[in-house]
C-alpha cells in the first residue's frame, strides 16, 4: 500500500480567520500543514519544481523558511484568495510587472498541476465566481432566483422597472473593491432603490438590478463536500435588512433546516461547477420560499461557525485530510 501523502498546503493571506480555523483543525489531527501567501513569493518563499519528461507531475519542494513541503507528497491544497507576488524593489521598475507575472504563473501553475484534491482549484474558482452565470446555473438546478436586469441603458432600465412594479435593489456584478485616495478599499453594499431613483449614473458602467425580495430572514448556507451547514441570519437594523454585510453588529444567527428540494438543487449547482465548497446566500420569504442570490466559492464562514458552533472547520479538515491523489 502506498504511503499517505504528507502536507496540506494552505494558500491564503496572513490575516484570514477562516484559514486560521482550518489550520487549527488540521493541527489537532496531527496533519502536517504548510501555510503561505503567494504575496511572499519570490522574496520569502522558494519553489523548486522539476519534470523529467516521463513521470507524471512535478517533483521538488516548496520552502517557507519555517517548513519545507515535497510537491510529490502534498495531499491537498486549500486555496483561499492569496495575494499577488511582491517583487523586490531592487528589480528595475520597467521589469516589475513582467517579474510578477512570471512568479504568479510559475507558482500557481505548478501547484495547479498537482494531482490532489483542491478547495478550490483556481480554474474552478474562476468559472464559478460570477453572478450572471450563477443565476442561469441556479435556475437550471431548480432554484428560485429574482428577476434580474444587467444594463447600462437608463431607458431600458426604466421600462424594465415599470414591469416589475415595485422596489428594486442594485448590487455589484463583480466583487471589485472601490479605492479612494487615502482610505481603505471599500466593497459597495447592495442598495434598495425605487424605480423613480434610476438616473443617468446608471449609464457609466454595467449595473445589476433585481426585484426586491421580501424577507422573513436570510440564510447563509455553507456547503463543504456533501455536508450542509445552514444558518438563518436575522437582521436588527434597516441597513442589515437590505444587505446584512452592511451592519454585522445588528445580526443574530441560528441553525435552520434546509428544505430537501432546495438541498437537492444546491447539490446540482455544486456538481455543475465541480465545487466542493460554496457559501450560498438565500432569502426566505414570509411564505417560506427560498430565493437564491449568489454562491461565493471562497466565502467567509468563520463568523457563522463562531455564532452557531456548527463544525465547519472540522468538515474542511475531514475533506482535506482524507483527500487522495
Amino acid at each position: 500500500m502506498a504511503a499517505p501523502r504528507g502536507h496540506v498546503l494552505v494558500v491564503a493571506e496572513d490575516l484570514d480567520a477562516s484559514a486560521d480555523l482550518v489550520v487549527q483543525a488540521l493541527n489537532d489531527r496531527k496533519v502536517p500543514v504548510t501555510r503561505f501567501d503567494i504575496a511572499d513569493f519570490p522574496q520569502r518563499i522558494t519553489l523548486t519544481a522539476g519534470h523529467d519528461g516521463h513521470a507524471p507531475g512535478w517533483r521538488g519542494e516548496l520552502g517557507t523558511g519555517a517548513r519545507v513541503a515535497r510537491l510529490e507528497e502534498v495531499r491537498a491544497v486549500y486555496y483561499r484568495r492569496p495575494g499577488l507576488p511582491r517583487i523586490s524593489p531592487q528589480v528595475a521598475e520597467e521589469y516589475r510587472e513582467w517579474a510578477r507575472a512570471q512568479a504568479l504563473v510559475g507558482m500557481v501553475q505548478v501547484l495547479s498541476s498537482l494531482p490532489v484534491v483542491w478547495m478550490h482549484h483556481p480554474d474552478t474558482h474562476r468559472a464559478a465566481a460570477h453572478k450572471p452565470a450563477q443565476l442561469v446555473a441556479a435556475t437550471d438546478a431548480g432554484l428560485t432566483v429574482p428577476r434580474t436586469l444587467i444594463t447600462n441603458s437608463l431607458g431600458r432600465a426604466r421600462r424594465w422597472a415599470a414591469r416589475i412594479d415595485g422596489p428594486l435593489v442594485c448590487k455589484p456584478i463583480a466583487a471589485a473593491p472601490l479605492h479612494r485616495p487615502g482610505e481603505k478599499p471599500l466593497t459597495l453594499p447592495t442598495r434598495r432603490v425605487e424605480p423613480d431613483e434610476l438616473d443617468e449614473s446608471l449609464e457609466t458602467t454595467a449595473h445589476l438590478l433585481q426585484e426586491w425580495v421580501p424577507k422573513q430572514y436570510e440564510v447563509r448556507l455553507t456547503v463543504v463536500g456533501d455536508r450542509m451547514f445552514p444558518a438563518a441570519i436575522h437582521a436588527g437594523s434597516e441597513a442589515a435588512r437590505v444587505d446584512w454585510r452592511a451592519d454585522y453588529d445588528a445580526l443574530s444567527y441560528e441553525p435552520v433546516p434546509v428544505p430537501e428540494p432546495v438541498a437537492e438543487s444546491v447539490r446540482r449547482f455544486m456538481d455543475h461547477y465541480h465545487l466542493n465548497y460554496g457559501a450560498f446566500d438565500f432569502a426566505v420569504t414570509p411564505a417560506g420560499r427560498w430565493v437564491f442570490f449568489e454562491c461565493n466559492p471562497a466565502g467567509q464562514w468563520q463568523f457563522i461557525a463562531a455564532a452557531t458552533r456548527l463544525p465547519i472547520a472540522e468538515a474542511h479538515a475531514d475533506l482535506l485530510q482524507g483527500a487522495a491523489a
